[in-house]
């Protein structure tokens, strides 16, 4: 008989046989309304520490905030920060990214879709297929999952681009991805740190630089693309 699993003594985790059961225990009103749940290749991840504020909090501000700028600039599509769930069957995946896009042309070509909670036909509680961007900031408790496990898991999504991003270490790492046939390929540096994020249709690259308290304060940057620059 299935078991479920207390965690640290404040969450108790069901027994979930498959995506089907784990995602329905994400829509009932017994899932926690806090820390990161994700189900990764049939096995539940739990993460319940907090977030770091200023590698993590902070940064997710800045990337969400430039890049909502943009592509509502363009009316191209949605972004979306937190809690905010994508589910891929054919990649046995249910994961909370730090930021989503999902652009029109991937929804009218019925590549994602947004899947309403039961019985609430507008109440939308999950995008299920590949969004074109998600991006994922790595915390003391996600260096592997990060980088190793999520990556190809988003790509057999179809997810378009995946950004990676770790402002733990010095410098600060901010790698973009572009969608090979087999797996992601790193997007070539342009001169200058810049690099190309064909989702925006612009070069974007990431800098930090210390407040008067001591704090980071992040700047993501973004220009149109030109070949006319060196490197560009």
């Amino acid at each position: 008989m299935a078991t479920a699993i207390v965690f640290q003594d404040s969450l108790t985790v069901p027994a979930c046989n498959g995506l089907g059961e784990f995602r329905r225990w994400t829509r009932s009103s017994e899932f926690p309304e806090s820390g990161r749940i994700d189900w990764l290749g049939g096995r539940i991840e739990v993460d319940m520490s907090p977030e770091n504020l200023f590698t993590h909090g902070t940064l997710k501000t800045e990337l969400a905030a430039k890049i909502y700028g943009v592509i509502r600039g363009m009316d191209r599509g949605e972004v979306f920060v937190d809690r905010t769930r994508v589910v891929c069957p054919a990649a046995d995946l249910s994961v909370e990214p730090d930021v989503v896009v999902v652009t029109h042309a991937v929804i009218d070509a019925g590549r994602a879709v947004f899947v309403p909670a039961t019985g609430q036909a507008t109440s939308f509680v999950e995008i299920e297929g590949g969004p074109d961007l998600v991006v994922e900031i790595v915390s003391d408790a996600s260096v592997h999952k990060d980088t190793r496990r999520l990556p190809p898991a988003y790509h057999a999504a179809g997810v378009a681009e995946l950004w990676i991003v770790d402002a733990r270490v010095q410098p600060l790492s901010f790698r973009v991805f572009h969608r090979g046939q087999q797996e992601y390929e790193m997007a070539q540096p342009l001169a200058d740190g810049w690099g190309a994020s064909p989702v925006l249709g612009r070069e974007v690259r990431l800098m930090v630089h210390d407040t008067p308290r001591g704090t980071p304060r992040y700047d993501l940057q973004i220009r149109e693309p030109s070949t006319d620059r060196p490197g560009g």
